[in-house]
Protein backbone atom coordinates (compact mmCIF):
# COMPACT_ATOMS: atom_id res chain seq x y z
CA UNK A 1 0.00 0.00 0.00
CA UNK A 2 1.42 3.07 -0.94
CA UNK A 3 0.92 6.93 0.73
CA UNK A 4 0.91 10.02 -1.10
CA UNK A 5 2.11 12.77 0.39
CA UNK A 6 0.51 15.91 -1.05
CA UNK A 7 1.40 19.49 0.20
CA UNK A 8 -1.12 22.34 -0.08
CA UNK A 9 1.68 24.68 1.06
CA UNK A 10 4.41 23.76 -1.59
CA UNK A 11 5.49 26.98 -2.95
CA UNK A 12 4.39 28.16 -6.48
CA UNK A 13 7.48 30.59 -7.38
CA UNK A 14 10.78 28.82 -8.31
CA UNK A 15 13.39 30.03 -5.30
CA UNK A 16 16.95 28.58 -5.79
CA UNK A 17 18.85 28.04 -3.49
CA UNK A 18 22.83 29.11 -5.23
CA UNK A 19 24.39 30.60 -2.42
CA UNK A 20 25.64 29.66 0.85
CA UNK A 21 27.86 32.44 3.01
CA UNK A 22 31.00 30.86 4.33
CA UNK A 23 31.90 33.39 7.17
CA UNK A 24 35.94 33.40 7.38
CA UNK A 25 38.51 34.70 9.63
CA UNK A 26 41.35 35.86 6.45
CA UNK A 27 39.37 35.94 3.28
CA UNK A 28 42.80 35.33 1.71
CA UNK A 29 44.10 32.54 3.25
CA UNK A 30 40.63 30.56 2.72
CA UNK A 31 40.51 31.87 -1.33
CA UNK A 32 44.09 29.80 -1.39
CA UNK A 33 42.22 27.15 0.70
CA UNK A 34 40.07 26.34 -1.52
CA UNK A 35 41.12 27.24 -5.06
CA UNK A 36 43.87 25.18 -4.03
CA UNK A 37 40.49 22.17 -3.88
CA UNK A 38 40.37 23.41 -7.78
CA UNK A 39 37.00 25.16 -7.49
CA UNK A 40 36.55 27.77 -10.00
CA UNK A 41 36.92 31.44 -8.52
CA UNK A 42 33.86 33.38 -9.56
CA UNK A 43 34.25 36.84 -8.04
CA UNK A 44 36.76 38.67 -6.07
CA UNK A 45 35.04 42.29 -5.64
CA UNK A 46 33.54 45.06 -3.12
CA UNK A 47 29.68 44.95 -2.40
CA UNK A 48 27.62 47.80 -2.20
CA UNK A 49 27.69 47.79 1.67
CA UNK A 50 31.96 47.79 1.14
CA UNK A 51 32.87 44.80 2.51
CA UNK A 52 34.33 42.24 0.55
CA UNK A 53 32.93 38.65 -1.16
CA UNK A 54 34.79 35.80 -2.74
CA UNK A 55 32.76 33.74 -4.58
CA UNK A 56 34.01 30.19 -5.28
CA UNK A 57 32.22 27.23 -6.77
CA UNK A 58 32.69 23.77 -6.54
CA UNK A 59 33.33 21.41 -10.16
CA UNK A 60 29.73 20.79 -11.43
CA UNK A 61 27.74 23.16 -8.92
CA UNK A 62 24.98 24.46 -9.27
CA UNK A 63 25.35 26.43 -5.68
CA UNK A 64 28.57 28.23 -4.89
CA UNK A 65 30.20 29.91 -1.92
CA UNK A 66 30.49 33.64 -0.86
CA UNK A 67 33.75 33.95 1.79
CA UNK A 68 32.63 37.19 3.86
CA UNK A 69 34.90 38.26 6.94
CA UNK A 70 33.46 37.70 10.11
CA UNK A 71 32.38 40.35 12.41
CA UNK A 72 33.94 41.26 15.49
CA UNK A 73 30.85 40.16 17.74
CA UNK A 74 30.80 36.77 15.93
CA UNK A 75 27.37 37.78 14.25
CA UNK A 76 26.97 36.76 10.43
CA UNK A 77 25.78 37.40 7.13
CA UNK A 78 22.71 36.42 5.56
CA UNK A 79 23.60 32.70 5.41
CA UNK A 80 21.66 31.59 2.29
CA UNK A 81 20.73 33.01 -0.67
CA UNK A 82 17.54 32.29 -2.76
CA UNK A 83 17.61 33.55 -6.77
CA UNK A 84 14.49 34.48 -7.64
CA UNK A 85 13.23 36.03 -11.13
CA UNK A 86 10.77 37.92 -9.95
CA UNK A 87 11.68 39.32 -6.11
CA UNK A 88 8.07 41.17 -5.26
CA UNK A 89 6.11 37.56 -6.51
CA UNK A 90 8.57 35.55 -4.06
CA UNK A 91 8.40 38.01 -1.07
CA UNK A 92 4.53 38.48 -1.46
CA UNK A 93 4.44 34.11 -1.80
CA UNK A 94 6.74 33.79 1.63
CA UNK A 95 4.96 36.47 2.92
CA UNK A 96 1.97 34.58 2.33
CA UNK A 97 2.76 31.54 3.77
CA UNK A 98 3.61 33.24 6.98
CA UNK A 99 7.06 34.70 7.05
CA UNK A 100 7.94 38.21 7.80
CA UNK A 101 10.25 39.23 4.89
CA UNK A 102 11.68 42.96 4.64
CA UNK A 103 10.80 45.10 2.05
CA UNK A 104 12.91 44.92 -0.74
CA UNK A 105 15.92 47.29 -0.94
CA UNK A 106 19.35 47.62 -3.15
CA UNK A 107 22.85 48.93 -2.46
CA UNK A 108 23.79 52.56 -2.93
CA UNK A 109 27.10 53.05 -3.47
CA UNK A 110 28.25 55.00 -0.07
CA UNK A 111 24.73 54.55 1.39
CA UNK A 112 24.44 50.79 1.64
CA UNK A 113 20.85 49.25 1.86
CA UNK A 114 18.17 51.60 0.68
CA UNK A 115 14.37 50.86 0.64
CA UNK A 116 13.34 49.65 -3.10
CA UNK A 117 14.53 47.40 -5.92
CA UNK A 118 17.44 48.63 -7.90
CA UNK A 119 16.08 51.91 -9.63
CA UNK A 120 17.61 50.23 -12.93
CA UNK A 121 16.40 46.80 -12.75
CA UNK A 122 19.58 45.24 -12.96
CA UNK A 123 19.81 41.87 -11.89
CA UNK A 124 21.62 40.75 -9.02
CA UNK A 125 20.47 44.32 -7.34
CA UNK A 126 17.13 43.78 -5.42
CA UNK A 127 16.65 41.84 -2.14
CA UNK A 128 15.04 40.81 0.37
CA UNK A 129 15.69 39.34 3.55
CA UNK A 130 13.76 36.91 6.24
CA UNK A 131 14.76 34.56 9.08
CA UNK A 132 13.63 31.69 10.76
CA UNK A 133 12.29 31.10 14.03
CA UNK A 134 16.06 29.86 15.21
CA UNK A 135 17.58 33.05 13.54
CA UNK A 136 19.02 31.52 10.32
CA UNK A 137 19.40 34.38 8.26
CA UNK A 138 18.01 33.73 3.99
CA UNK A 139 18.59 36.46 1.29
CA UNK A 140 16.42 36.57 -1.93
CA UNK A 141 18.38 37.95 -4.87
CA UNK A 142 16.75 38.82 -7.95
CA UNK A 143 18.35 37.91 -11.30
CA UNK A 144 16.71 37.70 -15.01
CA UNK A 145 19.56 37.95 -16.73
CA UNK A 146 22.80 35.87 -15.89
CA UNK A 147 26.47 37.14 -16.35
CA UNK A 148 27.83 34.99 -18.42
CA UNK A 149 29.76 32.00 -16.94
CA UNK A 150 27.51 32.01 -14.32
CA UNK A 151 24.92 29.73 -15.83
CA UNK A 152 21.68 30.63 -17.66
CA UNK A 153 18.16 31.98 -16.41
CA UNK A 154 16.10 28.44 -15.85
CA UNK A 155 12.79 29.52 -17.28
CA UNK A 156 10.88 27.62 -20.15
CA UNK A 157 11.43 30.98 -22.69
CA UNK A 158 15.43 30.78 -21.61
CA UNK A 159 15.42 26.85 -22.41
CA UNK A 160 13.30 26.73 -25.09
CA UNK A 161 15.84 29.05 -27.21
CA UNK A 162 19.04 27.04 -25.56
CA UNK A 163 17.27 23.58 -27.36
CA UNK A 164 16.61 25.48 -30.63
CA UNK A 165 20.06 26.59 -30.48
CA UNK A 166 21.37 23.19 -29.70
CA UNK A 167 19.31 22.17 -32.73
CA UNK A 168 20.86 24.42 -34.84
CA UNK A 169 24.00 23.38 -34.30
CA UNK A 170 23.48 19.96 -34.32
CA UNK A 171 22.13 19.98 -37.87
CA UNK A 172 24.98 20.94 -38.72
CA UNK A 173 27.03 18.31 -37.44
CA UNK A 174 25.07 15.09 -37.41
CA UNK A 175 25.71 14.93 -41.46
CA UNK A 176 29.30 14.87 -40.95
CA UNK A 177 29.54 13.06 -37.47
CA UNK A 178 29.32 9.41 -36.56
CA UNK A 179 26.21 7.76 -35.80
CA UNK A 180 24.48 8.87 -32.75
CA UNK A 181 21.54 10.09 -31.28
CA UNK A 182 21.01 13.82 -30.80
CA UNK A 183 20.78 13.23 -26.87
CA UNK A 184 24.47 13.08 -26.44
CA UNK A 185 25.25 16.53 -28.37
CA UNK A 186 22.64 18.14 -26.72
CA UNK A 187 23.15 16.90 -23.36
CA UNK A 188 27.16 18.52 -23.85
CA UNK A 189 26.13 21.30 -25.27
CA UNK A 190 23.40 22.46 -23.07
CA UNK A 191 25.80 22.24 -20.34
CA UNK A 192 28.77 24.14 -21.87
CA UNK A 193 26.66 26.80 -22.29
CA UNK A 194 25.42 26.46 -18.72
CA UNK A 195 28.70 27.51 -18.10
CA UNK A 196 29.37 30.11 -20.17
CA UNK A 197 31.00 28.82 -23.31
CA UNK A 198 29.97 30.42 -26.48
CA UNK A 199 27.50 28.73 -28.94
CA UNK A 200 30.53 27.53 -30.77
CA UNK A 201 32.47 26.77 -28.08
CA UNK A 202 29.77 24.58 -27.08
CA UNK A 203 29.20 22.76 -30.19
CA UNK A 204 33.08 21.91 -30.33
CA UNK A 205 31.88 20.21 -26.69
CA UNK A 206 28.80 18.64 -28.10
CA UNK A 207 30.74 16.81 -31.20
CA UNK A 208 33.82 16.19 -29.12
CA UNK A 209 31.50 14.33 -26.21
CA UNK A 210 29.86 12.60 -29.34
CA UNK A 211 33.25 11.14 -31.01
CA UNK A 212 34.71 10.10 -27.77
CA UNK A 213 31.57 8.38 -26.56
CA UNK A 214 31.87 6.28 -29.73
CA UNK A 215 35.50 5.93 -29.66
CA UNK A 216 35.36 4.19 -26.42
CA UNK A 217 33.02 1.68 -27.82
CA UNK A 218 35.39 0.99 -30.58
CA UNK A 219 38.17 -0.25 -28.06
Amino acid sequence: MSTQISNENASSVDMKLEVVVVPVSDIDRAKRFYEGLGWQLDADLTTGDGSRVVQLTPTGSPASIHLRQKNADGARSAGMWLIVSDINAARAELVGHGAEVSEVFHFAPGRGPVKGPDPDGNSYSSFAAFSDPDGNAWLLQEIKTRLPGRGLSNDVATLTDLLREAEMHHGAYEPIGPKHHWSEFYAAYIIARERGRTPDEAAKDGALHVERAHASLRV
